[in-house]
């Protein structure tokens, strides 16, 4: 009998992966994505990346030559790997996946080009430019079973993980009651941004906003993954034109106010800030936890204890970077983290937009139930 059954197994292993019984099953390669623009200069991050084994860059989507050309000759890239066209691309190269360097208002575009090929996609934060699009989007990576993920560089912050792990695990400073994240730098143009990425970051079609957009949707983000991926209850924002000289388009700071049972989130996104910053405060029932940039925190667990300064460690691979993170979520060896996943990031658009629409109209927007 189990001489029968192992000659049936040997049988069914040879039928269903042509190997014999006992040969190892080797593991598949790096994963094949394509590049979907390069005009947001986050592409750097994908194009310089060291070399893990993990994704292999096999298309490159560039309708700009010149730009192309640029950023080829930088990173030594060969040009028969840019197309002039996302579908070209797709077409010629199929790749697995594909990362969207391009505007906020094309990552619906991408979307609906890659999903019906079964293309899973991770777009630059924000997810789209209105829920309407996100909307979209989303429809189109549940009806044709696509990882749609949204890369934020704070995702990848040790100091939030641990930040996390104190408020929410070890439940170290009691209930949440305020949480502040400020993010920015001084300004796109003033720290010297390329031309074709300062082009649509200062358009309101193409960005969908402007410090409010580029920098607010950290802080929504953060916030959603902090209460657990609740919509708030209301929002009110104000946003301002400091210099609408250099900016005379689009808001260059905004405070967004986003109400929850019980507390409170604060998110100013600036374009005006004298340094560049990405931070966080969570302030709860006893103490408080204050992320300082990607490593450093400061924790208070009472008032009658000190600060303490500590140092987070990076998190766990492949959580630590993006491009190593959508390549296991892709081979199905790591979940999908909270903070780059749909379900996040329809509340984050859905919290930008209410902003958006509170500091038109003056007045705060409440959220249906």
């Amino acid at each position: 009998m189990l001489r029968s059954l192992v000659a049936l197994f040997s049988l069914l292993l040879l039928l269903t992966t042509g190997l014999p019984a006992g040969a190892q099953v080797k593991p598949r390669g790096p994963v094949r994505v394509g590049v979907a623009g390069l005009t947001h200069t986050h592409v750097h991050g994908i194009l310089g990346r060291a070399k893990r084994g993990d994704i292999e860059i096999v298309g490159i989507a560039e309708p700009n030559r010149a730009l192309a050309e640029r950023y080829a000759k930088q990173y030594g890239i060969n040009m028969s790997l840019v197309y002039s066209s996302l579908d070209e691309m797709l077409k010629k190269t199929k790749p697995e996946a594909v990362t969207a360097f391009g505007s906020i208002y094309e990552h619906l575009a991408v979307v609906e080009a890659c999903a019906p090929r079964g293309i899973h996609v991770m777009v630059e934060k924000p997810l789209a430019v209105s829920l309407d699009h996100a909307r979209r989007m989303a429809t189109l990576a549940t009806k044709y079973h696509i990882h749609l993920l949204t890369n934020y560089e704070t995702t990848w912050y040790g100091s939030n993980r641990r930040a996390y792990e104190l408020v929410d695990q070890e439940k170290a400073i009691g209930e949440i009651r305020k949480v502040v994240v400020h993010d920015g730098h001084q300004g796109p143009q003033e720290i010297g941004v390329n031309k074709e990425f300062l082009d649509w970051l200062t358009d309101p079609v193409q960005n969908g906003g402007g410090a409010l957009v580029d920098f607010g949707c950290y802080g929504a983000d953060l916030l959603t993954w902090l209460m657990h991926g609740a919509r708030p209850q209301s929002v009110t924002a104000v946003t301002r034109q400091l210099k609408p000289a250099v900016y005379p388009k689009v808001d260059d700071d905004a405070t967004i106010l986003v109400n929850y049972p019980g507390a409170e989130g604060i998110i100013q996104a600036s374009w005006n800030w004298p340094y560049a910053r990405k931070d966080m405060e969570i302030y709860g029932q006893t103490g408080a936890v204050f992320a300082h940039d990607g490593s450093h925190l400061r924790v208070r667990l009472s008032e009658k204890q000190p600060a303490q300064d500590q140092v987070a460690p990076a998190p766990p691979a492949p959580y630590d970077e993006p491009f190593a993170y959508l390549a296991a979520v892709v081979r199905g060896t790591a979940p999908e983290d909270v903070l780059s996943a749909l379900p996040t990031n329809l509340v984050v658009v859905e919290i930008l937009e209410a902003a958006k629409q509170s500091a038109k109209e003056g007045k705060t927007v409440y959220f249906s139930k």
